[in-house]
Formats: structure tokens, sequence, C-alpha cells
């Protein structure tokens, strides 16, 4: 009798815990429409695993539109058209990984990266991928791109430890985010796919190579109306 009696209240509990988990996550994404998060799991992984932790959390209005355009050119060129997921790079992206199951190539939008960084941790799984989906939608539901786009900025590692823009702008060229230039955002952006191993300054081969490509890419999206809608 005691078993038959304690199947149904651990299912109640585990309704009541999914309930109070459930809003607790939708609360916190409202929350983080207008307040900056006070640490991530990456952030977290980076300080212990010995790297430390630079970050200075800034407004969109102290970030120069240098660097909105730079990472919008080098990370996600439709992120003022899609909502949330880039479809047609997923199908090839995923296509890729079929013929060369060794070297995986991804095609996550600049949602899904902030979705990622701010809720979730950094590993290839299909819960945390399941995870990311959810929590991409919610954010381009709720934020808006212009919110999207500055979590982006503030919470993105840009170097071994050095989180966010500022910190980027600080560490690399001693000055504040605002105060960046076309080539320098255009530095720190090409560091963005492995900032643990690419560095903006001194620029090697690589980040020399890839920011140039970069800085041609700006300039063919600056006159997009929709982009500098975002970046203003």
């Amino acid at each position: 009798m005691k078993t038959k009696g304690l199947i149904p209240r651990s299912w109640r509990f585990l309704k009541k815990l999914f309930l109070i988990l459930f809003i607790g996550q939708f609360v916190y994404i409202i929350i983080l429409k207008w307040v900056n998060p006070p640490v991530t799991i990456t952030q977290l992984a980076n300080w212990f695993g010995g790297y430390g932790l630079k970050r200075d959390y800034v407004d969109k209005e102290d970030i120069s539109k240098y660097a909105k355009l730079a990472v919008i050119s080098s990370e996600d060129q439709l992120f003022a058209d899609h909502k949330g997921f880039d479809w047609k790079s997923i199908e090839k992206a995923m296509e890729y990984n079929k013929r060369k199951p060794n070297r995986v190539h991804g095609a996550s939008t600049i949602s899904q990266q902030v979705a990622k960084n701010v809720f979730l941790w950094q590993s290839r799984s299909w819960v945390r991928k399941a995870l990311e989906t959810y929590f991409t939608f919610m954010i381009e539901l709720t934020w808006g791109k212009k919110r999207i786009l500055e979590m982006y900025l503030n919470v993105s590692e840009m170097g071994p430890g050095v989180f966010g823009i500022e910190a980027a702008a600080r560490h690399y060229f001693h000055k504040s985010a605002s105060h960046l230039n076309r080539a320098e955002a255009a530095r720190i952006a090409a560091c963005l796919p492995n900032p643990k191993k690419f560095i903006a300054q001194p620029a090697g081969r690589y980040v020399s190579n890839r920011s140039i490509i970069i800085q041609r890419q700006m300039y063919n999206l600056s006159d997009d109306p929709d982009i500098q809608a975002i970046i203003q």
C-alpha cells in the first residue's frame, strides 16, 4: 500500500517541480529583456578552467555601430530577416556533416548563439540543441533584434577569458567599445569562430585575412535599411 501511494505523490511532486521550473525560466527570460545576466555557464567554466573572467556589460548606445555591423557580417548576414533560424544554412550544414562527419560544420544564427551562451552550456548534444531551439524561439518572441544583438555583444567570448565587446576593446585596443573603428571591429569579429585560438591584436594571418573579408561584407551590408535600423 505504501508503494502504491508513493508513486502518485512522486508524480505530483514532479509535476509541481516542472511547473515551478517552467515559470521560473519564463520569468528569467522576461527579466533579461532589460537586465543583463549576472553570470553564464560559459563564463563560469572559463573562470574555473583558469582562463579568468574579463567582462564589462555596456548598453547598446555605448557600442560602436561598426562592432554591431562586424558581427552581423561575420556571423549572421541574414540576422535582420530571419526569425531566429537560417533554415537554408542549417540544411547545408547537415549535408556537409553527413559527407564529412569528422569535420562538424555549424550554422548557428546570432539568436541561437545568444540562446546557448546565456541559458545553456557549450557542448554538442541533442538535448542541448532542443533547449537551444526553445530559447531561441523565446528570445526572438520577447526581446527583439536590438536586444538580441546587444546581448550577443555583451556575453560572447572574444578572447581567452574575455567576454563582451567592451572587455575585448579594452583588452586589445585600450579603448572603449564606443570608439572602435571599422578595422578594429572586424578584427574582433574575426576571432569569434575560436576566441581561445585567435586574437585580434597582434593579429595573425588568419585574423588579418578574415578581417579584410568581413570589412568588405560590412560595406556590402551598410546600405541595408533593415540592418541599419538594428545597429543605430
